[in-house]
């Protein structure tokens, strides 16, 4: 039997994670969850948001299901997320968006790979006080991380067959470090000659996301705006509730959904548990557990697709429980 760390989170993050526990129980998932608190409830009582106890089960157990910890804004402790993925080199952020019959997006045929350098740049936080009207944020940019998340990009790109890889910058602006990075992915991209090289400017690509997003396969983007770009292909497939993620590094993996822990419908019975599910559903396949995957995986597109049952953020009036259960319903069926 696979142990895995489960943090359940802060917010809503306790009850979708409860939803996955009784999915995977009514599916006979042979997992044993070792659950590790962590986020803001844990900060008041032990001192930090993420104890080395959570660090340690991760790196014992190599893979974790992660549901979504309250980040302060402007204020406060910083990113959970970001502190777990730096202390485990959790290097690859990968994203993958793709539309799920029976919820009626503007696009269709959207399949695109975001994967995000997940170590470094803007989005690390290092940041100092200059005096009291200025601040100064520092955007580091190195050949190793660079190099590295590009031949992450072009190996998924050929065990997944894709076709084409873009790398996506602002070079034209930040010619140092955006500039060293695309210079990285062109360096990469000469191993790979089956595989489609292109360039694009972040702005450019944001804007064709918005009106031809099938013209995309693969983009591999520094962490900044991985982490935008992502959201924005997230809103191509249906929003936040249906967009999965994982953080991969040598030999751990931890898997989250990109949304956030929505404090304000906490204990309501109200949150859509879906893209956490997908997230452990891919979980499973990284751990070599596919038939359970792929029966779970079946019974929650089932639903989906007849519309019956549904959150409210799917355009219905569903409660977690009542989803849930109509999950564990079609896994009979699957």
């Amino acid at each position: 039997m696979k142990t895995v760390t489960l943090i359940p989170g802060d917010g809503i993050g306790p009850e979708i994670s409860d939803a996955v526990k009784k999915i995977f129980d009514a599916a006979n998932v042979e997992i044993e969850w070792d659950i590790q608190s962590a986020g803001a409830d844990v900060a008041e009582i032990e001192g930090t948001p993420l104890p080395q106890r959570v660090i340690d089960s991760v790196r014992k157990n190599k893979v974790a299901l992660k549901a979504p910890v309250t980040t302060p804004i402007g204020k406060g402790f910083r990113s959970v997320n970001v502190a777990l993925r730096k202390e485990l080199d959790l290097y690859a952020n990968l994203r993958p968006c793709k539309n799920i019959k029976g919820i009626d997006t503007p696009f269709e045929n959207v399949d695109i790979v975001v994967v995000r350098e997940n170590t470094e740049d803007l989005y690390a936080g290092t940041e100092r006080k200059i005096n009291e009207d200025c601040a100064e944020s520092i955007k580091t940019i190195t050949r190793k991380a660079s190099t590295r998340i590009a031949k992450f990009a072009f190996e998924y790109a050929i065990q997944n067959k894709r076709k084409t890889v873009h790398a996506v910058t602002k070079a034209n602006i930040c010619k140092l470090s955006d500039g060293l990075f695309l210079d990285c992915c062109k360096d990469v991209a000469k191993e790979y000659p089956q595989i489609e090289y292109k360039e694009i400017l972040v702005d450019n690509l944001c804007m064709q996301l918005v009106q031809n997003p099938q013209k995309f396969d693969v983009l591999v983007l520094p962490n900044l705006y991985g982490d935008i770009v992502s959201d924005l292909t997230a809103g191509l497939i249906g929003g936040l509730g249906v967009a999965q993620g994982a953080n991969i590094g040598v030999d751990c993996a931890v898997f989250e959904p990109v949304h956030g822990s929505a404090p304000d419908i906490k204990g309501q019975n109200k949150a859509n548990p879906t893209a956490l599910l997908i997230c452990a559903i891919n979980m499973l396949k990284y751990i070599n557990e596919n038939e359970k995957a792929q029966k779970i995986e079946t019974a929650l597109y089932k639903v989906i697709e007849e519309g019956k049952i549904r959150t409210a953020d799917l355009g219905g009036n569903s409660t977690t429980d009542e989803y849930t259960k109509e999950i564990i319903k079609k896994l009979d069926q699957a």
